[in-house]
């Protein structure tokens, strides 16, 4: 279900691993989750750059992780990603050292990204290594300019404009710190070159770590060339580091999605308030009215209306479904042509065939709904089967929990069961039977029956009349 892309162009990649540094806690986050684990946009951060790497058809993808390094490999296991562990973290070169055994041998090139900059793009990063290559450069790196570049690593060019290093904020001088370019943390170097110049970084003198862009000058001495490639957005480039700024690559993302969208035959009344999952996908024509979610791996149908207020997550939909205000629908199928809500809610495991109708206050759970039956209000319809062509009544309930267990109602076709109608679980409503209004069903009612499962009705004549006279003396 995932709208991702596989590349088909762009420079050779089954000569390229990469390498994924994400084990730093992330103290400016505040927060007993490791940063790289943050949602966003519903993945992981981290996840938005692994993603990336599959798609451009990365050979390996190495993920250097240390921080609650099990709850990452948890989180990640699902992904194409081989993990080493940075059991000490002494800065960014010896995070990347520590995947050399695992790339022992490998003579390409390789990739060296960090697993907070979630919105790098596949463009930027085919760039890179087209330019790398092209050049035969032994290090090829993303800058970028910003406006302020206060705290960052400035880009020092010699006349020709050719790369000449980075220095540091706290070591520039200010003409220096006037420089706007600064380093983007992005690299792609000939692995066996990289490995050899790590051994020979030198810890920084303030905080003893060993950091990564003191390879570069160790190559160019050795007489290798150094590339660059600018980012035009520095958006792209920039890693999180904040929850504020996790806020404003949510905004970058969903306006992305929704753009994609947009530009591929989906209409969005208000751009802004809508938001889409990364991982989602949604047909042409379909419609997302404003202040709705889709969430997770929803896949969303050709022609459909989604009206406002609504929330879909890991969810199917087909063609033509509408969905009416303040729905919510969650790991739940829907076929072509169903209608929902408005406030409708179905839980897990609810499965509507071709043209249901599930009406307003209507809760779905572990059931599924037979082609053409109606639920139009107020009912619960919970761990049930219900055939073909069914009506169900409002106020209608499955009573499936008996306080100890779950127990399943089956509803066969054509059946229609009568407004405020209890049906007690374990029980079976046989094909075309009608249970009347008001029925507590606690057995089986054969096809074609009538059920009446209530008390006789008693009329105390004019006992309503000295009711209200007792009443009004009081």
């Amino acid at each position: 279900m995932s709208p991702t892309r596989t590349v088909k162009t762009g420079p050779p990649m089954q000569d390229l691993c990469a390498i994924v540094m994400a084990a730093g806690q992330g103290t400016r986050m505040h927060s007993d989750l490791v940063k790289v684990l943050h949602p966003l946009n519903g993945l992981p951060m981290i996840s938005h750059v692994l993603e990336m790497c599959r798609r451009l058809g990365v050979k390996r993808t190495l993920g250097v992780i240390g921080y609650q390094a099990e709850r990452v490999r948890d989180a990640l296991g699902v992904l194409p990603v081989e993990f080493v562990v940075q059991a000490e973290q002494r800065g960014t070169a010896h995070a990347v050292l520590q995947a050399e055994g695992a790339l022992q041998g490998f003579e390409g090139n390789v990739l060296v990204l960090s697993g907070d900059v979630p919105l790098l793009s596949d463009a930027l990063v085919e760039r890179l290594v087209t330019t790398h290559i092209k050049t035969r450069a032994h290090a090829t790196l993303v800058t970028t300019r910003l406006a302020s570049p206060h705290g960052y690593g400035r880009i020092l060019r010699d006349p020709r404009g050719a790369f000449r290093a980075i220095v540091e904020e706290v070591e520039a001088t200010p003409a220096q710190r006037r420089v706007t370019e600064i380093n983007a943390g992005i690299y792609c170097f000939r692995a066996p070159r990289l490995f050899a110049a790590l051994h020979r970084v030198k810890p920084s003198a303030v905080k003893k770590e060993l950091y990564l862009p003191e390879v570069l000058p160790i190559l160019r001495k050795a007489g290798g060339r150094i590339a660059t490639v600018l980012a035009e957005d520095p958006r792209e480039a920039l890693g999180i580091n904040t929850r504020a700024e996790l806020a404003e690559a949510a905004a970058v993302l969903r306006r992305r999605v929704v753009d994609r969208l947009m530009a591929a035959g989906v209409t969005c009344l208000d751009p802004a308030s809508v938001h889409v999952s990364s991982l989602a996908s949604v047909g042409r024509d379909t419609t997302l009215y404003p202040n709705v979610q889709i969430e997770g791996r929803t896949c969303i149908g050709g022609g459909c209306t989604v009206h406002a207020g609504s929330r879909i997550r890991d969810s199917r939909l087909g063609n033509r479904v509408t969905v009416l205000d303040g729905c919510v629908i969650v790991e739940s199928e829907i076929a072509d042509d169903c209608a929902i809500g408005p406030y409708a809610h179905l839980r897990p495991g609810s499965h509507l065939k071709r043209k249901v109708k599930v009406g307003n206050f209507v809760e779905v759970k572990k059931s599924v709904i037979g082609e053409g039956s109606k639920v139009p209000h107020l009912t619960y319809v919970g761990d049930a089967t219900l055939g073909e062509r069914v009506n169900v009544g409002a106020g209608t309930i499955t009573c499936n929990y008996d306080g100890f267990a779950k127990h399943r109602t089956i509803i066969e076709d054509e059946a229609f069961i009568g407004s405020n109608s209890s049906l007690v679980a374990p029980v079976k409503i046989g094909r075309g039977a009608i249970v009347a209004a008001g029925s507590a069903i606690t057995q089986e009612v054969p096809p074609d029956a009538v059920a009446f499962g209530r008390a006789m009705q008693a009329n105390k004549e004019g006992r309503a009349a000295e009711i209200r006279r007792t009443r009004g003396k009081k």
